[in-house]
C-alpha cells in the first residue's frame, strides 16, 4: 500500500495545471512536505470538484478517510489506519464497501513523489526508494473523499472534518520488484497520466471511462526510481542531505527494468 507521499512545491504552482482552481482557505504559499506520512492523519492540499458550483476546489484535507456516518473521532482512531488507501477493486462493484458509497466523491492529490521499502536477500534493512514519474515535476494520484460531523468535545459544536484516501492497485513490474515484501506487497498508487487526471474528476464520468482508469497501468518505463537513505525512521543522513535525496547503498542488487 502506500503510507509515504513528498509534496514541495509551491500551492500557487497548481493553479498552472488547474488555470480555474478556486482555492477554498488560504493555504501555505510554500507547503514543506518532504515527506508526509499517512498515519500522521495530516493535512494536504487536495483538489476536488465541488457540487454546488460544478467548479474545481482546493481545500486542506486529512490523510486517512473519516467516514460520514462518525460522530467520536477518538473512537474510530483505531481503525482509520484501514482508511489511509483504498484497494481499486472494491470502487465499483464491491456495494458492502464504503468506497463504493463515496464512489462519486472523487478528488486529485498532488505529489511530487511517493517512498516505499523493498527487501534485499543479504541486508539486514529494508532498502528504502524515492518513486516519481519521468518529467513530470508534480502529478496527481486519484482519491476519494468524505466529510464526516464530528462533535467538538471542548465546545460540544459539530464540526466538519474533510478527509481524503489514496487508490491504490496491483504493482507494475518495476513496483513488484520494490515493494515485495510485507502483508500489502505488490501494490502501488494508481498512477494516471495527466490526461486521465483531469478525466478523473469530471462530473461526467461513465461506469466504462471509471472501469478504464481504475484498470490503468503506468509502465515502468515511465518512473524514476532511486534509494534514499531512510523512509520513517528518525535516524539523521551522516550527508545532511533531504530525505528524498539519492543515498548510495553498496552491493545492491539492480532492478530489472522491462
Amino acid at each position: 500500500m502506500c503510507y509515504d507521499i513528498s509534496f514541495t512545491v509551491e500551492i500557487k504552482v497548481l493553479s498552472d495545471y488547474f488555470p480555474d482552481l478556486i482555492h477554498d482557505e488560504q493555504l501555505e504559499i510554500n507547503f514543506d512536505g518532504t515527506h508526509i506520512i499517512g498515519h500522521l492523519y495530516g493535512n494536504h492540499p487536495i483538489i476536488y470538484r465541488n457540487r454546488e458550483d460544478n467548479k474545481l476546489h482546493l481545500r486542506s484535507m486529512e490523510w486517512g478517510c473519516v467516514p460520514f456516518y462518525v460522530k467520536d473521532l477518538d473512537k474510530f482512531k483505531r481503525q482509520r489506519a484501514t482508511m489511509l488507501n483504498a484497494r481499486s477493486e472494491r470502487i465499483l462493484h464491491d456495494t458492502k464497501s464504503y468506497w463504493y458509497k463515496i464512489r462519486n466523491r472523487r478528488c486529485l492529490i498532488p505529489v511530487n513523489g511517493f517512498y516505499e521499502h523493498r527487501k534485499v536477500v543479504g541486508f539486514k534493512n529494508k532498502i528504502p526508494y524515492f518513486i516519481t514519474l519521468k518529467n513530470q515535476p508534480m502529478f496527481f494520484l486519484p482519491g476519494l473523499f468524505s466529510v464526516a460531523e464530528i462533535v467538538d468535545k471542548e465546545t460540544g459544536e459539530m464540526i466538519k472534518v474533510w478527509s481524503y484516501t489514496l487508490i491504490t492497485r496491483d504493482a507494475n513490474s518495476l513496483m513488484r520488484q520494490i515493494h515485495n515484501d510485507g502483508e500489502n506487497k505488490f501494490r502501488m498508487p494508481l498512477l494516471l497520466p495527466f490526461e486521465l487526471s483531469q478525466k478523473w474528476i469530471n462530473e461526467e464520468l461513465s461506469d466504462e471511462e471509471y472501469k478504464a482508469i481504475l484498470d490503468f497501468e503506468m509502465p515502468s518505463s515511465e518512473l524514476d526510481y532511486k534509494t534514499v537513505y531512510t523512509i520513517r525512521s528518525p535516524k539523521l543522513r551522516p550527508d545532511d542531505k533531504a530525505k528524498n535525496e539519492f543515498y548510495q547503498w553498496e552491493n545492491l542488487p539492480e532492478l530489472e527494468i522491462e
